[in-house]
């Protein structure tokens, strides 16, 4: 019998955000391929320690519990450049951690964001910048998983999940009048479009699929009062009046919502990620990420103009025929 992914959220996950794979890694990088195959095949029933993405992946698949057991909610599904024999010590390791995931897609050394669509998949998580970035350049929706001191709280099951707005949510259009011409004419320009939306962002059908969820748990609620709902939602922008009008507009026209809405106009957000304690925060701008990046688990988007890097200009050395001639 077929199984239908279409009306699931689907996460892609590399195992480098899953588990903490340092050890395996400086392997590969000091020995190369054939003594990496070598240590994880040695190693196949050593268990991965967590790595940063794994409170969300596992608080995500806990709200399977709101389906029936063959039609889940939520799927994940490891994306990985291991070629399926060193994959065999990630899958173990998945088992030992009592995650359910059960389909992996296993590419040596080839780029698996490709098969994205065919997956229905609405986010690739990765602690490999480079792969993050070439799904991106291939209008995927992928986000960095960058390194953090903090240590989960395993007796905690809500889960926090933190948004930035441009670049994240919506496109970057607004972002580059910002850069060239300035806040008061970005301001101004989002005043006059206040009530036309954004063009959507690349995480924003990852957020369509978190709602549908939150729905879920809206009917468990009215079904059964003393339920509590587990899943919550922040958007964090730099935004602030009269520009977040647009923003939360924009969210109502794509029937999209946010429990929580912090429009910081230049406050520091790692202050508030700290306060807020969300499992994952996605941004598309690494100065801000550097920030929060210690203490929170966050995610870049390697999305859109503040991405883009500035060009130089060219120095171009005379033509021989335009010297100016001796006197």
């Amino acid at each position: 019998m077929k199984y239908d992914l279409s009306n699931r959220l689907v996460i892609g996950i590399a195992s480098s955000a899953l588990f903490d794979l340092t050890a395996c890694d400086a392997v590969f990088r000091e020995q190369g391929e054939d003594a990496y195959r070598a240590y994880q095949e040695a190693h196949v029933d050593d268990v991965l320690d967590k790595g940063v993405a794994f409170p969300f992946v596992r608080r995500l698949l806990s709200l399977n519990d709101l389906a029936e057991p063959l039609d889940p909610l939520v799927e994940v599904i490891i994306l990985s450049r291991n070629d399926p024999d060193t994959g065999l010590r990630v899958m173990r390791s998945v088992t030992a951690h009592d995650l359910h995931v059960s389909r992996a897609v296993f590419r040596q050394g080839r780029s698996t964001h490709l098969f994205m669509p065919a997956l229905n998949m609405s986010l690739f998580l990765s602690a490999n910048g480079s792969d993050v970035r070439e799904a991106v350049a291939d209008g995927m929706p992928a986000g960095h998983v960058l390194k953090t001191e903090r240590v989960d709280d395993d007796a905690d099951q809500e889960l926090r999940i933190a948004f930035d707005f441009d670049g994240v949510l919506a496109g970057d259009s607004s972002e580059r009048i910002y850069r060239t011409a300035g806040i008061d004419e970005f301001r101004a320009h989002e005043v006059l479009n206040a009530t036309t939306p954004h063009d959507p962002g690349p995480l924003k059908e990852f957020l369509s699929g978190i709602n549908r969820i939150q729905r879920r748990e809206e009917e468990e609620r009215r079904a059964d009062p003393t339920y509590q709902p587990r899943l919550r939602v922040s958007l964090v922008t730099a935004r602030d009046a009269p520009a977040h009008e647009r923003a939360v507009r924009s969210l109502k026209q794509w029937g999209l919502r946010v429990n929580d809405a912090f429009f910081l106009g230049g406050i520091d957000k790692a202050s508030v990620m700290r306060a807020l304690d969300p499992h994952i925060f996605f941004d598309d701008q690494v100065s801000h990420l550097n920030g929060t990046a210690p203490a929170t688990p966050s995610v870049h988007v390697p999305f859109g103009v503040a991405n883009t890097p500035p060009r130089t200009p060219s120095r171009r050395r005379p033509r021989p025929d335009s010297a100016v001639p001796s006197p």
